[in-house]
């Protein structure tokens, strides 16, 4: 029995060791290890912008083409490598941000996509347009101020239409605005705050949910701020706890269904929310500095979280949070 019990050792060892050595360059490619060159590394301190940011303005909701400096969206950067293929796909808040880091993502990952966005944000939303094509697939412009029922409902049966279907539904949109006091919040911001944030997340999947296959999934956009919230941020903070608590309740009641939810959460990411009100006057030159890497994280950065929560290869993965926080905050 021992020496059975040896052999089988013996041989699972040496088929693990097989495999590991199989999957080095150099096997791949019948070479030597010592010869072939290794990927290169980025630090995640400098790969990006460290420096602070200018202090600057625009009104509400802004447009990532006047930023100064413009966010990376992996416009040049982001390879697919066929994840999605034949995949259709629904992103809120798609013109700008981190909804148009996926966007560019998933078209290079082989899906077709349709972006929903607020009409003064074409000029953003035709450039991602011409990115989708670029990549060879269909890109549909679904412009709306997604605050009402109607208008959530008629956004999603537009993309199934435009689609031929859906599989991967994007809740993204959002609406921010810093204010020191809770006395400086009005009633309108709040209520505008949850419409958008929260309001849209339901509205959207329970609209697409009837025409999604198993298979399926839907992506939220929570944030750091969902287990940490930022004192200027009391009523944004809340909306992205309220999501945060949709997925995980979605995602047990539509595993019945064969459809995953998940989420991504994002730390301070350079994009159109910090201008548009999202940062209180005078603090842009802080924004990002105060977490562990040094620096505010770009939507650039996120594009491949999204990919792999829609592809099929992490299939059990339901009810999950992946964070992008600079290495602060959960989960």
């Amino acid at each position: 029995m021992d020496d059975v019990d040896t052999s089988r050792r013996g041989l699972l060892g040496g088929a693990v060791l097989g495999l590991a050595a199989a999957s080095t360059p150099a096997a791949a490619q019948g070479g030597k290890a010592s010869g072939t060159p290794r990927a290169s590394l980025r630090d995640p301190r400098t790969s990006y912008r460290r420096e602070p940011f200018p202090e600057q303005r625009q009104p509400w909701p802004a447009l990532a083409s006047k930023m100064n400096p413009r966010p990376d969206h992996g416009e040049t950067s982001y390879r697919g490598s066929g994840k999605l293929t034949g995949r259709r796909a629904l992103i809120t808040g798609g013109d700008s941000g981190i909804g148009r880091a996926a966007a560019i993502a998933f078209a290079r990952e082989g899906a077709d996509v349709a972006i929903n966005y607020y009409p003064s944000e074409d000029p953003d939303a035709r450039e991602v347009k011409a990115l989708i094509e670029q990549a060879g697939r269909k890109a549909l412009l679904l412009p709306a101020d997604i605050r009402t029922q109607k208008a959530c409902e008629d956004t999603v049966r537009k993309a199934i239409a435009g689609l031929g279907g859906l599989d991967i539904l994007v809740n993204n949109a959002a609406y921010q605005q810093s204010k020191a006091d809770i006395m400086e919040i009005s009633d309108e911001q709040f209520v505008r705050t949850y419409e958008t944030n929260v309001y849209h997340v339901f509205r959207f999947s329970k609209a697409a949910v009837p025409s999604l296959p198993p298979g399926a999934v839907i992506i939220n956009t929570v944030s750091v701020n969902s287990y940490d919230p930022g004192e200027e941020l009391i009523d944004y903070a809340s909306t992205k706890a309220a999501i945060l608590n949709l997925t995980k309740g979605m995602a047990k009641q539509l595993a019945k269904k064969g459809i995953r939810v998940n989420a991504v959460s994002p730390g301070p990411i350079w994009t159109p929310l910090q201008v548009a009100g999202g940062q209180l006057p005078g603090t842009m030159g802080e924004f990002g500095q105060d977490t562990p890497l040094g620096r505010a994280g770009q939507p650039a950065e996120l594009a491949s979280l999204y990919v792999t929560l829609a592809a099929d290869d992490v299939s059990f993965s339901t009810g999950t949070v992946v964070g992008a926080h600079g290495g602060s905050g959960n989960p």
